[in-house]
């Protein structure tokens, strides 16, 4: 590992790397390799994208961080047209996707307040979410994995719902109810797609109760599902939606966007010293406008339709089920998946793993069709070893 003084939180592998160019990245020893993680969904543009490295150069020229006591030209012009592209009518800049749903939930505990007193406190996630690592965000996970008893006592108001459970929608909201947040697309959980319909329902219940709608895009936001938020694919107008991952192409920066019955922030509910700074802002305009391009997001939807298909047509007795939308794909195996992991790793692809079962490719939105194949290859050849 290079430096063994940094704490190992991550079971990180026995791989060092230097320097990337597109979708591939290459290491201390000058191996490369095909990248199908993007920095767990970060990268959407790839490593060393020319216009992204030029602004980034530019701005760290003329201004990298101010306090947001004041506003910087560079992150007034980003946040307007975040805000025309999405429809929504306010936004906060943080810097992760963690910082964005602790946004979310102080919103939504604000708007609770507001529209109910104390009683209306709780908020409801699906089993199966990640909303984050920190204490507020780990509660609203809804896996039991990640709520080992040393971390306790975990935050309380948060309850969970089995996702696609049309019968649970009967009784899952009342005037306790706050708010609900889900994500359209469960990556960690294993890359679920929820049902669309059941989507629509579950929105329509919460708000038939009082309460407001929460979508989680931090990863399937910003183009990762082939639409710029993937909440618009299943129709079901969130009041907030948080982003993160992929919103800088790599510079570290989230947002809580807010509009209609979510809009009940004022100075001083929530702040960030370093949310929204002009760097991160330099860089997360230059991947909206890229991702806004005209075809942009078919060339999205074809690719990911492509890897699909093409896993699909191996007919490979070890693979369960290839699914996901978009450049977020999730391959069900029969086997330990971590074990691919490092043989892909050897071979020289990366890619992640999710739920207990499952291989996660979230390339660059920009990846090309050689270095799909390329990646393909590889791991078609360790799927049939």
């Amino acid at each position: 590992m290079g430096n063994k003084q940094i704490l190992n939180n991550y079971g990180s592998f026995d791989v060092t790397f230097v320097k990337g160019k597109g979708s591939i990245l290459t290491d201390v020893n000058g191996k490369q390799y095909v990248d199908f993680l993007a920095g767990i969904a970060v990268n959407c543009l790839g490593h060393n994208y020319k216009p992204l490295v030029k602004a980034v150069a530019a701005q760290a020229k003329k201004q990298i961080h101010i306090c947001n006591y004041f506003t910087s030209d560079i992150g007034n012009e980003y946040a307007a047209k975040l805000l025309k592209a999405t429809g929504f009518e306010g936004v906060f800049f943080g810097n992760s996707g963690a910082e964005a749903n602790e946004c979310a939930v102080k919103l939504a505990r604000k708007y609770g307040w507001l529209n109910g007193g104390e009683r209306r406190r709780t908020i409801v996630t699906l089993k199966k979410s990640f909303h984050g690592r920190p204490l507020t965000t780990l509660t609203a996970t809804g896996q039991d994995k990640f709520h080992p008893e040393c971390f306790g006592p975990y935050v309380e108001g948060f309850r969970y719902l089995e996702p696609n459970d049309f019968e649970a929608l009967k009784t899952a909201f009342d005037d306790t109810v706050a708010a609900v947040m889900f994500e359209p697309v469960q990556c960690e959980g294993g890359v679920l797609p929820l049902d669309k319909e059941w989507a629509k329902a579950c929105a329509k219940a919460a708000r038939d109760a009082g309460a407001i709608v929460i979508c989680d895009e931090v990863q399937t936001g910003m183009g990762r599902c082939g639409s710029l938020l993937c909440s618009d694919i299943y129709g079901v107008e969130p009041e907030v939606v948080t982003l993160a991952k992929a919103i800088a192409g790599g510079v570290p920066m989230g947002a809580c966007m807010w509009r209609g019955k979510g809009n009940v922030f004022a100075a001083g509910d929530h702040q960030s010293t370093f949310g929204g700074n002009p760097l991160a802002c330099s860089a997360a305009n230059v991947v909206l406008d890229e991702l806004t391009k005209p075809g942009f997001m078919d060339s999205v939807n074809e690719k990911g339709n492509y890897i699909r298909e093409t896993i699909k047509s191996w007919n490979l007795p070890c693979v369960v089920e290839v699914r996901g939308m978009g450049l977020v794909i999730g391959v069900q195996v029969k086997s330990n998946p971590v074990e691919y992991e490092k043989a892909c790793l050897a071979k020289g692809l990366l890619f992640s793993t999710a739920g207990n079962d499952v291989l996660r490719f979230v390339p660059p939105l920009n990846i090309s069709k050689k270095d799909i194949d390329r990646g393909l290859a590889i791991l078609k050849e360790v799927l049939e070893a």
